[in-house]
């Protein structure tokens, strides 16, 4: 059984852990299949927007896979580590925006590929901290940096230090995920999400992407100079002059991604 599951359907690629008898949980398999598909999604211009899930209702991703961590020398946990850290930077990094469908408990290392993504909708269910102090570990795949970006540094120490768990409501509350609904329909409104992006220019919306992506890490000065540079890619796109030719002549644009 294919430990990642992987299809793209009108523009949207959806990408699915398929393990749920283990919670969703990454071992080293799982990984670097994962790691194989995000690089295949940054090659595409034909996918615009992409769902990450886990398999099942009771997890998004429970994190590291501990029974075969157990089993690891300390060279093979450090292998492991920088795998997931790997992945996790290769999705924040994908110029497409991303959108973490939590279909149940993303805890450690599967709260920090949530961070990973530019959007969550989560099932109201869900369950969502790093945990990993009380594992005598720390977040180790992004989550001790993306983290204190999203909510400020206090809130990320206190959750941190804790190994807080936050309810779907609470993580909303904090700015951690855009959205909550039932079990059943995180899949459809992170659909519904995607389709609202998908209408507009996909050579725009990644220029957007990049240039806050980007800017927020950097000062004010800096980051309009990468606005400016993210605008000058778009001004020569068939899908600029499209935009004006349909609005001339009151339709809706037809967008090719050139």
């Amino acid at each position: 059984m294919a430990v990642v599951l992987f299809e793209v359907k009108n523009h949207i690629a959806y990408v699915t852990v398929n393990r749920p008898e283990v919670l969703n949980c990454f071992d080293y398999e799982t990984l670097s299949t994962l790691q194989q598909k995000v690089d295949e999604i940054a090659k595409s211009d034909d996918i615009r927007v992409v769902i990450f899930t886990g398999a099942g209702t009771k997890a998004f991703s429970a994190g590291a896979d501990l029974k075969e961590r157990k089993s690891l020398n300390e060279e093979q946990v450090k292998r492991n580590v920088k795998a997931i850290r790997d992945v996790f930077n290769s999705i924040a990094e994908l110029p497409q925006p991303t959108i973490a469908a939590v279909n149940g408990h993303a805890l450690g290392g599967g709260f920090e590929w949530l961070l990973a993504c530019d959007f969550a909708i989560a099932a109201e269910h869900a369950k969502l901290g790093l945990t990993e102090t009380s594992w005598a570990i720390i977040p180790g795949a992004g989550g001790t940096q993306r983290l204190p970006r999203l909510v400020g540094e206090m809130k990320a120490k206190e959750m941190i230090f804790t190994a807080k768990k936050l309810t779907a409501t609470e993580a909303l509350a904090e700015g951690i995920i855009l959205k909550v609904t039932p079990v059943e329909e995180v899949i459809s409104a992170s659909e519904e999400l995607a389709n609202a992006i998908i209408k507009n220019g996909p050579i725009a919306v990644r220029q957007a992407k990049y240039a806050i992506t980007k800017g927020m890490n950097t000062d004010l000065a800096t980051g309009l100079e990468i606005e400016t540079e993210a605008y000058q890619v778009v001004i020569p796109t068939e899908d600029r002059l499209e935009a004006l030719q349909a609005f001339s002549e009151k339709r809706a644009p037809n967008f090719k991604g050139k």
